[in-house]
């Protein structure tokens, strides 16, 4: 079982079935592979809400959504892992976002776990798998 983490933009285009990112996803769910998001990518969807001129819909979109996901938390495992990760990209001169790191910092906590983005930053984290959903197979 491999685990795929959605990265806020394509967390947005699974919820909104945009570039087959909602399918891909079922693919691998029927694979027996655990699809999920971050509590820190939950947060930039609610930000995101907040700001949108359909706040409602979008809202009701991300809550029908969540019933299919995973949630993984932000542990104190992700939260050492975060400043082993951030010192390493500050000592090689990569800085990233915050949020971004966080992202990784779970995913890598995790294990067998694949982050599916669109984020050029996240390619550049040591020892992280990532893959773009939003293009073509």
């Amino acid at each position: 079982m491999s685990r795929f983490s959605l990265d806020t933009g394509i967390a947005g285009d699974y919820i909104f079935r945009r570039h087959g990112v909602f399918e891909r996803a079922r693919r691998e769910a029927s694979r027996g592979n655990k699809i999920g998001i971050t509590i820190p990518v939950l947060a930039e969807l609610h930000y995101g809400i907040e700001f949108s001129s359909s706040r409602e819909r979008n809202l009701r979109k991300l809550r029908a959504a969540m019933g299919a996901l995973v949630l993984w938390p932000f542990t104190e495992d992700a939260a050492e892992e975060y400043g082993r990760l951030a010192a390493e990209l500050r000592r090689i001169g990569r800085p990233m976002q915050q949020i971004d790191i966080m992202i990784a910092a779970i995913a890598r906590t995790l294990g067998d776990c694949v982050v599916v983005s669109k984020d050029s930053d996240l390619v550049a984290v040591p020892g992280l798998k990532v893959e773009d959903w939003s293009i073509a197979e």
